[in-house]
């Protein structure tokens, strides 16, 4: 029974709590009794009017779990009616993830918003939204509350809880990181809450609020400059081989190629016994390429002495996907061009018309290559055969139907003589299923030439004019390639 006298009663303490939007229980109201608990003690001390969102601008919550953090959002979502908030977001059941995200803008755009957001492989791109992992699906959702909230009101903030809670550090800083270059370059108007507080380094916000278990709160204003995501202090750039690019194969777009004559290979190392978390293979380049012959004025046209003594090709770079966006990519390619010591380095770029890495690295952007004679034959042949290569039989039809599989044989094999040599002998190796995903990676494929020089020289850029381009096999090409195949 609760003493009275001059202590508050039941009914004192219901009255107190009146403004609740909960209703206040009799053991509620016992519970404030015995231990001290005033009607602010649910109140957040930090009101959503002292939080300054806007376009570009950044606020973190901070704070234990029980501090308040969850209530500040759900009072900004109060007084933003058309707030999005990233754990309520919703994807459609019979749409992949790159389907569902800013499916209003270029699928360029869409790309970098994922990849943004952690999901920096293709594979998970084109799944259902239920097939992925947990973490995933938190990536997923911020990608398209991203998109969701470019396309609504600027003045309505994007709302994140628990931020990151969930994943590994690294990856959490790389989100973190990235997050902050959409938002400064988007124009986003953001306000996350979370748990750690490693994030703020790369998260920059241009506000903190830190919020106690114990109702308190700071406010902080922060000037956000351009830097470095955080781990990039502990990298380094090593000497590697052939064997160290085996781990990233499978995280290449293009699984299937194989990578030619290596001179180089260099990996990005997280410290000195870190993880490996880029790596970039140099080679020698084709004997003969269009575009190559365009920007350099033909100073290697059938001249593989030349070519071979001052010209490599960059033939892979790949970074560790929970890390992409951050600058990596074009970090250890900058770093090791001057490395090879050779006048001009070269790159084939699928994805050079959706990422200017190879531009930010210093490479020259020279053209586009459309696509070939070759390409647009076989396609047509295809056709005839009633076999679309997108299609989910398309590998067992190539292992079932003698005339696709000689036409899938025939095309990988001009490819890999035009490009690294021996393309009878490779493809005498490789299983119909192999070359298979291999003609389905070559067939759209409408890569970027770049060019680099050691002294900087800008090169005449190639329009993209529609004409067809692609390596050049004459007979006294294929000569010289024997020659070299037998020299290299």
């Amino acid at each position: 029974m609760l003493e009275r006298g001059n202590r508050p009663t039941v009914t004192t303490i219901r009255q107190r709590w009146a403004s609740r939007s909960i209703p206040i229980s009799r053991r509620i109201a016992e519970v404030s009794l015995q231990f001290g608990l005033g009607a602010d003690t649910i109140h957040s001390t930090v009101g959503p009017a002292r939080i300054v969102t806007g376009p570009g601008r950044l606020v973190a919550l901070v704070g234990p779990s029980g501090g308040g953090k969850s209530s500040v959002l759900a009072g900004l979502k109060a007084r933003f009616p058309n707030a999005c908030e990233v754990q309520r977001v919703q994807f459609p059941a019979d749409r992949s993830v790159i389907d569902a995200v800013a499916s209003h803008r270029p699928l360029s755009e869409a790309l970098s918003l994922v990849t943004a957001c952690g999901l920096g492989e293709a594979r998970l791109w084109v799944r259902p939204f239920d097939s992925l992992s947990d973490g995933e699906k938190f990536r997923a959702r911020l990608a398209r509350a991203v998109g969701l909230h470019l396309r609504g009101d600027a003045a309505s903030p994007l709302l994140c809880d628990e931020f990151c809670s969930g994943l590994h550090r690294r990856v959490a800083r790389a989100i973190a990181y990235n997050l902050r270059k959409l938002t400064t370059r988007r124009r986003l108007n953001v306000v996350v809450a979370s748990s750690n507080e490693d994030v703020l380094t790369d998260l920059q916000p241009d506000q903190v609020v830190y919020l106690g278990s114990d109702g308190t709160s700071r406010c902080i204003e922060r000037p956000t400059t351009s830097r470095p995501v955080s781990f990039r202090r502990r990298l380094r750039i090593e000497r590697g081989s052939k064997r160290d690019y085996d781990a990233f194969s499978a995280m290449h777009y293009r699984t299937g190629e194989e990578l030619g004559f290596v001179d180089r290979v260099y990996v990005l190392r997280d410290g000195a016994q870190g993880e490996h978390l880029g790596i970039v293979v140099y080679a020698h380049g084709p004997l003969e390429l269009s575009l190559r012959n365009r920007a350099t004025q033909g100073r290697f046209k059938c001249n593989p002495k030349r070519l071979n003594a001052q010209l490599r090709i960059l033939r892979r770079l790949v970074v560790h996907p929970d890390v992409r966006g951050c600058g990596l990519g074009h970090y250890l390619v900058r770093e090791t061009l001057p490395l090879l010591k050779k006048p001009f380095v070269e790159c084939l770029a699928g994805m050079g018309t959706i990422n200017p890495v190879f531009e930010k690295a210093g490479m020259q952007r020279i053209g586009c290559c459309p696509t070939t004679p070759g390409q647009r034959a076989a396609m047509r042949r295809l056709e005839e055969f009633g076999v679309d290569p997108l299609g989910p039989e398309f590998v067992a039809q190539v292992c079932r139907r003698p005339r696709v599989r000689r036409l899938v044989t025939d095309f990988v094999t001009q490819w890999y003589t035009a490009t690294t040599a021996a393309g009878p002998e490779r493809t005498a190796r490789q299983s119909p299923q192999f070359l298979a995903r291999t003609f389905r990676s070559l067939i759209g494929s409408r890569p970027v030439y770049y060019l680099w020089h050691h002294k900087g020289k800008p090169f005449d850029a190639v329009p993209d004019s529609g004409q067809d381009e692609s390596p050049i096999v004459g007979p006294q090409s294929n000569r010289n390639r024997k020659r070299k195949e037998q020299h290299p």
